[in-house]
């Protein structure tokens, strides 16, 4: 039986290191404490990039946006009141189906946002530090297809 009172702290046993899935979790929780810290304590990665989307995407509906952002419709609701709470978006009803809800930046949502994309660029700009300026494309590309292959077993396609 291993001494309880050791001095140095339990270390993930190998059969868990060697498991993606795990990495994958320690990656994403490691990310979220350092974008809480370098990027906004306030505004989350999924409010960012609805954001980022309504700007790119001005007058369109939260569903379609939901979708490009890859949230799942009931979430992309409670992200869009939060940002609409804060006067970061308006919600305005379709004319012509009063239950789509159209998604606008307000001023406040383009100065936060502006705000964010320097810090987010930064972000981006160490999460790939380790691959070098020759091997970021690769990871990203890397990163990329690991995450369309999971959309798609999520999705059931």
């Amino acid at each position: 039986m291993p001494d309880e009172t050791s001095a140095s702290a339990p270390q993930a046993p190998a059969a868990l290191t060697a498991a993606p899935g795990y990495q994958v979790r320690r990656l994403y929780q490691a990310y979220l404490a350092v974008w809480l810290r370098e990027v906004d304590p306030v505004l989350t990665g999924p409010q960012f990039a609805v954001l980022q989307t309504v700007q790119a995407y001005p007058g369109r509906d939260q569903s379609s946006l939901a979708s490009a952002v890859a949230l799942d419709t009931s979430t992309m609701a409670d992200v869009a009141r939060r940002l609409e709470r804060r006067r970061l978006i308006t919600r305005r009803t379709a004319a012509d189906d009063g239950r789509r809800k159209l998604l606008f930046l307000t001023e406040e949502g383009e100065k936060i946002l502006t705000e964010a994309e320097h810090r987010t660029r930064a972000l981006d700009e160490l999460l790939l530090e380790p691959f070098g300026r020759a091997g970021r494309e690769t990871a990203l590309h890397l990163l990329t297809s690991l995450a369309d292959h999971w959309a798609g077993l999520a999705s059931g396609s």
